[in-house]
Parts: structure tokens; sequence; C-alpha cells
């Protein structure tokens, strides 16, 4: 539990020097962090300045950063009374802090504000930021909401456009809504982190908004979830953007946060970061992600077997037969695929998973045992957390039932099931054991676990002997994770744990407990592709992303997005046309020899094990939109869109070396290029593929 009611603590901090300075002394209260600058004025304002930029990113010089919401009243003016510096040393390295505070007082209250704000050297263009809040007056004071790292940001050119500002937002919705949004006028989103529809919530917590020349990211570092939320709003009035990191305390529990602060007590928010950066929010999430490795959060390296090709029973849909699955294999198999996934509809329910009637004249085992003999590793789809009204778990084990604050069990709308508890022991060793049947008694290869509601779970009240406070469900879902993880590659040292959280926005708690991401249920190719380039800056340039069926696609047959990237492919395709006569996946002629083409291409080149330089390229600014991959020496570039005639830029490359260029889809030969003069004269639809090969 984050620390709240005691002063705030130095994250374990060795201090190894400390400078005191009140306010007569000549430094000015400000902390540096490579190219960006945090300066405080008198009233505890900062004004961020980034180098890098071609303007100032704020709109103002100095923004009301840091406020607290008491008795209703927002309160953000604090009188500077004295700072001091320090030397750090601690999980995140060495670093530099500075410690700043400040009084707000009236008849009603007297408030102690005291920020640190530390930059280490380990991460440049990054200061994160605690605030405590001391209660030095004689009442009660109800607390009803902090904000930190809260700033507007201005446009390039003074006017705010549809297309002045790009925006990486990570919160779930039922809308299944993109990732990445271009910012204008008029818009708002919340990205709350907890749940935004009864199972639709979390992602991961941060909030990047940028211009062509630079921009701003904010977010939390704690280790756990939290239940904040990260605005994004813009309106014509004030000509830019606004974002922060918001808790209101009436989202959680006085258990887990107190509402109100007693007189000499004090109460601290989360740490909080902003980061600044050139290029899109790419930067961003990798410095993110390097924070949690320092923290001790393990990112999995996928193993072989999670790069190879995914063939997915799920065109037959729920009502497939097992004779229509083990008649499509050869095809399968035929195709270069190396996995084939049994999906929905082999249960008898969700919290009763146990083989229904299309097993009655077979076992699981035996099933299995088919699949392994047409040279093919097995995987099984799977739906953790739910339960459905009548199934074995809901009516013989309720006690894992989730009892919302409305005092009901929370739905899960897909299957008309209910959440179970992540946080209870027993719900977590339910969980082990239906592993260690999938994979120890069955024989399966790996698991497919979906479903939206898999990304985050409601505080549960119904549970108070069972669990500190009803948000330890939030906090604990992870570690649900980590034992179905631990259990499946214990079973089988190569197993692939693929998550899929159906159209919910991926969450970097969840993350370090799979080794194969997805772009779960992609709404079109644009969704894949900047999934992909989301997944490969939070686990990894080499990420097994799987870029889902292929018939999710635009046209569905848009292999170059998920290849481009370096993605794994994937299909759900059914063959032959009397096994489901209409079905509009139905593998023709046509739809095979876009199969092979593809998966010769995806095979020879390998891509997703090549390092993704997602900080080459603007993914809302630059025009194509553009990804590159470096392997074995090799460039490989994809670009995409709807047409396109004029100059590319091909980036990256050694200035001294010259380059032959590859369509590496059709074979063409593109010519030579030196690395110092980089530009390729092209026109093209849809996709390009090229590759940029040293001359020796």
């Amino acid at each position: 539990m984050t620390t709240i009611r005691t002063n705030i603590r130095l994250l374990g901090a060795t201090i190894l020097v400390l400078f005191a300075f009140g306010c007569t002394n000549n430094q000015e209260p400000q902390i540096t962090s490579g190219s960006v600058t945090l300066t405080f004025n008198e009233l505890l304002h900062t004004k961020v300045e980034f180098a890098d930029s071609k303007r100032e990113l704020l709109l103002n010089e100095f923004q009301p950063s840091e406020s607290v919401t008491i008795n209703g009243e927002v309160l953000s003016n604090f009188k500077l009374e004295n700072f001091h510096f320090e030397s750090i040393n601690n999980e995140l390295g060495n670093g530099r802090r500075i410690t700043i505070t400040g009084n707000a007082s009236n008849p009603q209250f007297n408030i102690q504000k005291n920020v640190i704000a530390t930059a280490y050297e380990s991460i440049p263009n990054l200061i994160t930021t605690r605030v405590e809040y001391v209660n030095n007056g004689e009442q009660v004071l109800d607390l009803d909401r902090w904000k930190n790292n809260h700033y507007v940001l201005s446009a390039l050119d003074d006017s705010l456009g549809e297309n002045s500002f790009w925006s990486f937002q990570s919160a779930s919705y039922p809308s299944r809504q993109d990732w990445i949004l271009p910012i204008g006028q008029d818009f708002e989103q919340q990205n709350y982190q907890g749940m935004n529809a009864s199972d639709y919530g979390g992602g991961t917590p941060v909030a990047d908004v940028w211009r062509p020349d630079g921009g701003l990211a904010v977010g939390h570092i704690e280790t756990e979830p939290q239940l904040i939320s990260l605005p994004v709003n813009s309106t014509s009035e004030n000509d830019g953007v606004e974002l922060s990191v918001t808790f209101d305390t009436d989202s959680v529990s006085t258990l887990k946060y107190p509402h109100s602060i007693q007189p000499g007590d004090s109460v601290s928010t989360f740490e909080t970061f902003l980061s600044t950066h050139t290029g899109d929010y790419y930067s961003s999430l990798r410095k993110y992600r390097k924070i949690l490795d320092l923290k001790g959060i393990e990112f999995t390296d996928p193993p072989e077997t999670a790069y190879e090709p995914i063939w997915c029973a799920w065109g037959y849909g729920r009502d497939f037969t097992l004779e229509k699955v083990l008649n499509t294999l050869p095809k399968v198999k035929e195709l270069g695929f190396e996995w084939a996934v049994l999906d929905d509809g082999w249960q008898i329910a969700e919290g009763d998973w146990q083989t229904n009637a299309k097993f009655s004249k077979t076992t699981m085992k035996q099933f299995v045992d088919q699949v392994h003999e047409h040279d093919l590793k097995a995987k099984l789809w799977w739906a953790p957390l739910a339960a459905d009204p009548g199934s074995r778990v809901h009516e013989n084990e309720s006690e894992m039932l989730l009892i919302n604050k409305q005092g009901e069990y929370q739905k899960i709308t897909w299957w008309d099931s209910h959440y179970l508890n992540p946080a209870l022991k027993t719900t977590k060793e339910y969980h082990n054991q239906l592993v260690k049947k999938f994979m120890g008694d069955w024989g399966y290869d790996g698991l497919k676990i979906d479903g939206q509601h898999l990304n985050q779970v409601p505080p549960d009240y119904g549970n108070d002997k069972s669990q500190e406070y009803p948000e330890k469900s939030v906090e604990e879902l992870p570690d649900l994770y980590n034992e179905i993880y631990n259990t499946a590659i214990t079973i089988k040292s190569d197993a692939v744990v693929e998550i899929c959280p159906c159209g919910a926005s991926g969450s970097s708690f969840i993350m370090p407990h799979m080794n194969q991401p997805v772009s779960s249920d992609p709404l079109n190719s644009w969704q894949i592709r900047h999934k992909g380039k989301t997944y490969k800056a939070l686990m990894g340039e080499n990420a097994a992303y799987y870029g889902d069926h292929v018939e999710l696609s635009d046209n569905q047959n848009d292999f170059a997005s998920t290849v481009g990237i370096g993605g794994v492919i994937g299909s759900k395709f059914t063959w032959p046309e009397s096994s489901a006569p209409g079905n509009e996946f139905l593998l023709t002629n046509e739809k095979e020899a876009l199969v092979s083409k593809w998966m010769d291409i995806y095979k020879e080149y390998m891509l997703p094990k090549g390092e993704y330089r997602g900080e080459l390229y603007d993914i809302g600014f630059d025009r194509p939109e553009t990804h590159a991959i470096e392997k074995n020496g090799n460039l490989f570039y994809a670009f995409y869109a709807d047409s396109f005639e004029g100059q590319v830029e091909l980036r990256g490359l050694n200035a001294n070396q010259e380059y032959e260029l590859v369509n590496y889809e059709t074979g063409e030969q593109l010519g030579v290029i030196k690395g110092s003069d980089a530009n390729l004269e092209t026109s093209f639809s849809d996709h390009l593929l090229v590759v940029a090969k040293p001359q020796e």
C-alpha cells in the first residue's frame, strides 16, 4: 500500500550529500534532467523548459501544476518558504532532488505543501514528482482530489487546429477506440484507469501529447495499478491541450486512501512524472519501461515458439466440431502455420472448464495428440476470472465471486458471466490448477487468454475478511497473471502465453506476465500498427507481437501491416468448403495464394526477431506513416498510406555507407543510395516494403 499518512519516504534513498538553502540563497528552485528544466516560482507553480523543442511547450510560462482540493476548494497557490537540494542513490540510480516547501492558510485551514522533484542520471528528460500535504491547522479537512503534473501545452503556430497535436491515451472503453489520437478543438477524454464500463477498464498509466517539434508525457510510476485518471482535453478558449495526473478520493475506499486529513496529519500523492521528448510517444514509453525494469518489474524474453505463425479455429465460431477442426489441420500445416488454436466453445461454461458434448466420442488429451500428429503445437482458448451463473464455480465456490460497491456481482457482458476476485488465495489456486490440467494433463503447448474483462477489475467490497481493503483486487490482478504464467512455463519452458484483452488498452502491469501480446480484436489495420508500436516500446523491440487474425485487418487481407512492423502473422481461415459452406473466412484459391506469399516473406525475414526502431519516425506527423526494423545489419522500412507519390526518407542509415534498396515484397531492385542522402522517390498504394542492404 502506498504510504499516505506519514511524511514522504524518499524511496529508500541513501542520501549522499545534503545542501540546505533558504529562500534568500542565490540558487533558483529548479531541477534539470537532460534537456528539460523544471523551475518553481514564489507560488510553487512550475515552468517546463525543453531545450530541444523549437519553441516553449507550455501555453504560459508558469502553471499551477500541483494542486489539492480541500473542502471543495481547489488550492494551487502556496507561498514559497524554503527549498533544498540533495544527491541521492536508490533503485532508479544516482540522481539529484529538490524538496520545496510552501504554505497556504486562511481562517479555515493551514496547509503545508512539500514537493519532491527528482532527476535521475540514467533517465534523461524525465523528472519524478511526489507531493505531501500537511494539515497544520486545528480542523479536519475534507480531501476531495489532487492533481500532479497539470500542464497546458501550446500549439506550435498558436492556433489549435484539427491536427495540431497527436496523443497516446491508454484507457479502455466499450468503443474499443484508438490508442493514438489526433487532438484538435473541443477534445476531451478522462482516461480513468479503473472501470469505464462493467467489463472495460485499465491500461498503461501514461498520457502523452506532442507537436511536430516536441511533446510532454505524464503518468505515475507506482508498481501496482492505481485508480487515477489521465485527462486530456482541449478547448477553443485556451488554444492549448491540457493533461494531468488526477486522483479523486471517492474512487477508492477510506481503507485505501484517506478522504480527510486530521490535524497534524498528512497525505502524500502517488509518485508521478513528467517527461519531454522529440518525435512521438515511443521514447516516453521506453523511459517508463526502464523505470519499471529498475523497480524490479521483469518483462519476459519471448521463446522461439512465440514467433511461429498461428492458425485459429475461431473461423468456425463457437459452433465448431472437432471433425471440422481436425480436417483443416493438413492445410494449416501445408501453408506453414505452426500453431493451432482451439477457441471458445469447448467448455461446459465459463467457470466450468470441463469439455462439453463436442467431446462425447473423444477426450481433450486425444484431440491434442491428434494436433501434435500433424506436427503442430496446440494452444487453448481460456477466459480466466469469469464464472457463469449456474457454473460449478459460481454455485459451489461463490466466495471467489467479486462483490462491487453496489453490493452486486460484477458482470462480464460478453459471456453473461461474473468476475472472480483475483486477490484471493483460493482464486489464484483455482487458476493454477486449471493451467496444470490444460498443459500438464491435456498436453497443450500454450494458452490464449481472452476477454475484454481481463484488463482490470473493480474493488471488491465483499471480502473484507480476506483482504486488507477493497482495492486489493485491483492491485493484485497482475499477481494472478504471474501465477498463471509461472505455472505454464514450469510445465513447458517454451510455452506461449498470449493475453488478449479484447479491444482494451494494453496494461503495463499485465504485460510482464505474458510472452505474446496481441492486437486484441483490432478494428482496422491502423490499430494493428499502432498497437504494435506501443507493445514494442513497452515489452521490448523484439517482442513477439501477434497481429491477430488477418481477417480482422483492412479488407481481411492486410498481412503487410503485421509483417512490416515486425508482427507475428495469423489466420482463422476455414477449409475445405464443405466444412462450412458460405463461411466468409473460407480459404479460396485466391486467399491460399495470398497466405502462401506472405508466409514465405514472413519466414524468410522473421522481422519480429529484429530490433524495432520506433524512435526513427513520428507515427502522428510523418507522412507516409513509417516503421523501421534493424536486423543483421539491414534496415527494413514499411510505408503506409492510402496512396502516396513523392519522396520518402530512409532514416537510421550510416552516413558513410552505400545501400542497395530492394522491395522485399516483390523483389524489385530500387537502386543504390548513400546513407548521407537516404531518400527514395516513389509512389504506392496501401503499403511499400523496402530493405536497405549495406554494400560491401
